[in-house]
This record gives C-alpha cells, sequence and structure tokens, in this order.
C-alpha cells in the first residue's frame, strides 16, 4: 500500500525546488537585461557603468535564501558573458563579486529582522562593504589582472591608489546608494508577495 501522505510530501517538495529554479532562472535573465541598460556617472570614468540588475538577485536572496541570491548573480554572468561575447573575464569576475558582497549581506539582515528597517540597515551596511572591499580587491587583484590579461602595461603602485580613490570607491558606493533607493519602495510594494512566495517556499520545504 502506497504512503499517500509521504508522496504527497515528496511531491510538494518537488514542486518547490522546481518553483524556485523557475524564479532562479526567470530573475538571471532580467538581471542580463537590466545589465545591459547601463550608463556611466557624471565626473566619473566611463568605463564604470550603473545597472540596476542586482536587484532581482537581492530579492531572490530575500524570497528563498542569499544562496539564491549568488545564484542569479552567477547565471547572470555567465549569461553576459556568452550573449556579449566579451574578450575578457576579469569585467565579469568583477561584476559577480561586487554582486555577491552587496546581495548577500543585505538579504541576511532582512532575513535576520524581516522588517523595511531592517532591509535599509543591510543595504547600507552592504554599501560600505562592496565599496571598502571591492577598493581592496583592485588594487590587488583585479586592475593587475585587467592589465596583464589586455596585455597591457602594469599600473604603478600611485596609479592604482588614484583610480581607487578617485574611481572604483566612490563609483561602488554611489551606485549601492542609487541601488538602495530605488529598491526599497519596490520592495515596500513587493513585500506581501514576497512575504507570502517565501511562507509557501518554507512550508513545501518543511514538508
Amino acid at each position: 500500500m502506497k504512503d499517500e501522505g509521504g508522496w504527497m510530501m515528496n511531491r510538494n517538495g518537488q514542486s518547490s525546488k522546481l518553483f524556485k529554479l523557475v524564479i532562479i532562472a526567470l530573475f538571471g535573465s532580467i538581471s542580463v537585461v537590466l545589465m545591459l541598460l547601463n550608463f556611466p556617472l557624471p565626473l566619473l570614468p566611463q568605463y564604470l557603468k550603473v545597472d540596476f540588475s542586482e536587484i532581482p538577485a537581492l530579492i531572490a536572496a530575500i524570497l528563498f535564501t542569499p544562496l539564491a541570491g549568488i545564484a542569479v548573480e552567477g547565471l547572470k554572468n555567465v549569461l553576459y558573458f556568452i550573449y556579449t561575447g566579451a574578450s575578457d573575464p576579469v569585467g565579469v569576475v568583477a561584476n559577480f563579486t561586487a554582486g555577491l558582497l552587496f546581495v548577500v549581506p543585505a538579504a541576511m539582515f532582512y532575513r535576520r529582522f524581516k522588517s523595511t528597517k531592517g532591509l535599509v540597515s543591510g543595504i547600507v551596511v552592504s554599501i560600505v562593504i562592496t565599496a571598502v572591499s571591492m577598493s581592496v580587491l583592485n588594487y590587488f587583484f583585479i586592475l593587475p589582472a585587467y592589465s596583464w590579461f589586455m596585455g597591457m602595461e602594469m599600473m604603478s603602485a600611485q596609479m592604482k591608489w588614484t583610480t581607487v580613490v578617485a574611481a572604483i570607491l566612490p563609483f561602488n558606493a554611489l551606485k549601492g546608494l542609487i541601488i538602495g533607493v530605488l529598491f526599497v519602495p519596490v520592495f515596500i510594494k513587493l513585500r506581501p508577495w514576497i512575504e507570502q512566495k517565501r511562507m509557501q517556499s518554507n512550508s513545501s520545504s518543511a514538508a
């Protein structure tokens, strides 16, 4: 005799996993489109461009887990690399790293406090972490890797320091601030739906 309860629980679990995969794939695709709709900021180098592709990843991280946000960031960058035929992987790796540093702390704060105030606090922490971490990573790894990969002369320590202080640091801080200011009102509108879907997903996983 079949265990109908066990069969139903297994089916619910499979449906929950399928729902997560579909949402992650959908958000990853949306993120690619948003990544392509980029624009530079005044007074900063033209190669540093703002986009809103972290928003779907942040929603996924809040809706499911931070790992879901990381998956969206990874899928976005892989699809972007394939679609654009980018000549170097350094920018893609840097974008993925920056996205991870921004999305994960903000999502963890919200999941810990489950309030708009918690989300805002998380975004502020994410901005600081992203700006500082990307400055350090650019100085020691990303800028040298880009120069090496493109066959350019290596930057001097002074040039790297100037680039980081005058461009990388303010860019990541401003980008995080812009995304945060845009995301919070969007999140407030979506919060009932996000909480409903998150509870349904947790119930299915528990079953």
